[in-house]
């Protein structure tokens, strides 16, 4: 197969990180090549290089033949390279054919945008995608899969050669991964190249050709993916062997209830909910895509409305109708979606972390302590192994899981007693994974009582002491750990089982 894409020797620093060290990758016309390691490892820095956000500092570029440096993302995309980020970028007020032609809206008449070609156009790309999409729908009304489609048409609208996809199942369900497998491979077989990152180890058996791996921003390996073992994959990621996924748990739940919710009804909803959360407990929330997890516990932390029922800290009644009261209560929540809800991306590690407890960093003139603060957040960083240069690095410059270990650290400043994870090693590598699991058995350990909402069924065996599960909007079944299966959760899951 002819080689769409060559980078060789590319190199790419940032104040107090060198994030490219001499990596290369090749794609050829018509293949899947699976991008794989670490968080920090350099694939989304040497995607934004591709995709003309970052210029490199050293090393070349060919594309279809010729050296190719691109200086904006325009550039990029009217070359033929095309990137599909993790948070799409799309407008949502906008119809689906607005997204797709942004910028390069079809003119009749010579100042007016011939809105009906527009829309023809974008069925005609839709329909190449076999889905059954409105061009005319508004962007913000369709689930979450279908604008991911979008977002393939909008790329296959350039006339891509390569497509750059960044994640791309992490929000979907397992009937909607097919689908978009099944979009991935029609496109490979019409001779697309696409570079595919995902931390899904086990569905880039489906689909990946070859795969790279990078490691601490060093190119490690490129390999048939059919050649290579799971194991060694993960070991190359890693630089290290990883017997066992999640680590031996040292913390056992205790016989007080840290949190008892009684009947909770959430504003507009039909199902009450009723459970308890022990002190070093780990209480493992599983349901299909919709079953209401996340609006529960959002509904705990007073980010939704309740209509009735009762929330318990300590055998103590509490009134949580804001997230405030929630953080006043002791209870803390890890967002699933870290960068909208968790973080405040443009500012630095130490604001992030102190920001949920000012009152301890704060003068009563209403200065910030910087002595405090420099302390406080030297001492998470040290402790939870955040790897940043500074603590005053902004916090969008880190890899996920350093981002997501800020969050953490904002709750541990705060001394919560219940800590709600929402997917927490969602976009996660499988390395950042074991540190995310092993912190949360050093917090159940010390007391705390934890409560992890995740669709990966083997991250709920695995770490969890008692199994909730959710259906359409209630709890279906409450389990404790041994004895407990993948079967035995679905069936719960699916509403088969009383």
């Amino acid at each position: 197969m002819a080689t769409l894409l060559k980078v060789e020797g590319i190199c790419k620093s940032f104040p107090g990180v060198k994030a490219l060290d001499n990596v290369c990758i090749d794609v050829k016309k018509g293949e899947i090549h699976a991008l794989l390691g670490e968080n920090g490892a350099g694939k989304s820095t040497l995607m934004k290089i591709l995709s003309g956000v970052y210029h490199a500092d050293a090393g070349s570029i060919v594309f279809k033949g010729k050296p190719a440096s691109f200086r904006n993302a325009t550039e990029s995309q009217r070359a033929g390279i095309s990137i599909i980020y993790q948070e799409l970028n799309l407008i949502p007020h906008l119809t689906v054919a607005q997204n797709i032609f942004i910028g390069k809206e079809p003119i009749k008449w010579g100042t007016t945008i011939d809105a009906a070609k527009m829309n023809d156009d974008a069925s005609v790309l839709l329909r190449r995608l076999n889905t059954e999409i409105d061009p005319r729908a508004l962007v913000k009304n369709l689930p979450v899969s279908k604008q991911q489609m979008v977002e393939v048409a909008k790329a296959l609208s350039y006339n891509s050669d390569v497509l750059i996809m960044d994640e791309p199942t992490s929000a979907l369900t397992e009937s909607e991964i097919d689908e978009l497998f099944r979009v991935i491979r029609a496109l490979r077989d019409s001779g697309v190249g696409i570079i595919y990152i995902s931390h899904r180890l086990e569905e880039l058996k489906e689909i990946a050709d070859r795969v790279t791996i990078f490691r601490d921003g060093r190119y490690i390996s490129t390999d048939n993916f059919s050649d290579l073992h799971m194991d060694e994959i993960v070991r190359r990621m890693v630089g290290r062997e990883m017997d066992n996924k999640f680590p031996e748990k040292t913390a056992k739940p205790r016989e007080e209830v840290i949190l008892e919710v009684r009947n909770l009804r959430r504003k507009g909803e039909k199902h009450t909910a009723s459970f308890s959360l022990r002190a070093g407990e780990i209480l493992g929330v599983a349901g299909l895509m919709g079953a209401g997890r996340t609006e529960l516990a959002r509904a705990i932390f007073g980010a939704d409305p309740v209509e009735s029922g009762e929330i318990l800290v300590h055998g103590r009644p509490v009134r949580v109708h804001t997230p405030l009261d929630a953080i006043k209560e002791g209870i803390g929540y890890l967002s699933e979606d870290r960068k909208a809800f968790g973080l405040a991306l443009t500012m630095q590690v130490k604001d992030n972390i102190t920001m949920a407890y000012m009152d301890q960093v704060t003068s009563r003139s209403g200065r910030i302590k910087k002595d405090v603060e420099r302390t406080v957040s030297e001492r998470f960083v040290r402790d939870l192994n955040i790897k940043t240069p500074s603590i005053s690095q902004i916090v969008k410059n880190l890899s996920g899981g350093n981002q997501q270990k800020v969050v953490i650290a904002k709750w541990l400043f705060r001394n919560a007693d219940v800590l709600i994870f929402d997917e927490p090693t969602r976009g996660i590598d499988v390395g950042a994974k074991f540190a995310i699991y092993e912190l949360m058995d050093r917090l159940a350990a010390k007391g705390a009582g934890i409560i992890m909402i995740s669709s990966e069924l083997p991250e709920i065996l695995g770490m969890s002491d008692r199994i909730m599960v959710m259906c359409q909007g209630r709890i279906s079944g409450i389990m404790d750990k041994e004895g407990a299966t993948q079967e035995k959760i679905l069936h719960y899951a699916a509403g088969l089982a009383e």
